[in-house]
């Protein structure tokens, strides 16, 4: 079944929303209600719990991407044409927006509403490159994903994860957000933007990297279709 621009941008706005929400929001309330001793953990199984939502809700509607990132790397593979970004540009921007709204109304404005920020006691080389492989690493997943067709059933659960094993492992040094979106939102609204030149540079250079390995499997894959 082919759906149109109008239904991807709608399933890609709520996707975005709900995984702002999940993602800035149990940092905010760790850092209101428990003040920050939920961690890592806790900041990485709520992203993990979004994208089960998404992926299995949205996935055969949109691909699922909810991320400015990720939609570039389905540009470079040919999934999605140029004008296709567009749509999908604008419904990330707009969910990660509306979800930074409503976690400042609904949850609270702690930790600069869970924005990303890396850990400057690593050399910024470190922080960049870990940035960028974390991104590579959630598109290799993904693209591995589309590729077996949905890992038969498994797809949330393996692109929630992988999002999920990034924060754990990769936080502590690159903040680990992967998703420029996700990053730009909190940023913006709270006032810090002295870290969205990373998140706004590294997971597309992530993303592209995996893209480009990923796109001749992707080509052969639609000729053999077509033969």
């Amino acid at each position: 079944m082919t759906y149109s621009n109008l239904q991807i941008f709608t399933v890609e706005l709520i996707g975005t929303f709900i995984l702002v929400i999940f993602a800035t929001g149990s940092i905010v309330y760790d850092a209101d209600m428990f003040d920050g001793k939920l961690g890592i953990p806790f900041a990485a199984l709520a992203p993990f719990i979004a994208l089960l939502i998404g992926v299995y809700s949205f996935g055969k509607i949109s691909l699922a991407h909810f991320n400015p990132a990720v939609t570039i790397g389905y540009y470079i593979t040919g999934h999605i044409t140029k004008f296709q970004v567009l749509y999908y540009f604008a419904a990330e921007i707009i969910g990660a927006f509306l979800g930074s709204m409503f976690v400042l109304q609904f949850i609270g404005d702690g930790a600069n509403l869970g924005a990303n920020a890396p850990n400057y006691d690593f050399s910024m080389l470190l922080i960049f490159t870990v940035e960028v492989l974390a991104s590579a690493m959630l598109m290799g997943v993904i693209f591995y994903v589309v590729y077996t067709k949905g890992l038969r059933g498994f797809s949330g659960v393996a692109i929630g994860g992988i999002v999920g094993l990034d924060i754990l492992f990769l936080a502590f040094i690159s903040g680990a957000s992967m998703n420029p979106a996700r990053s730009l939102a909190p940023a913006l609204l709270s006032g810090t933007f002295e870290n969205l030149w990373l998140y706004w540079t590294a997971p597309y250079i992530g993303t592209s990297i995996a893209a480009f390995l990923f796109r001749k499997k992707f080509q052969a894959q639609r000729a053999t279709n077509y033969e």
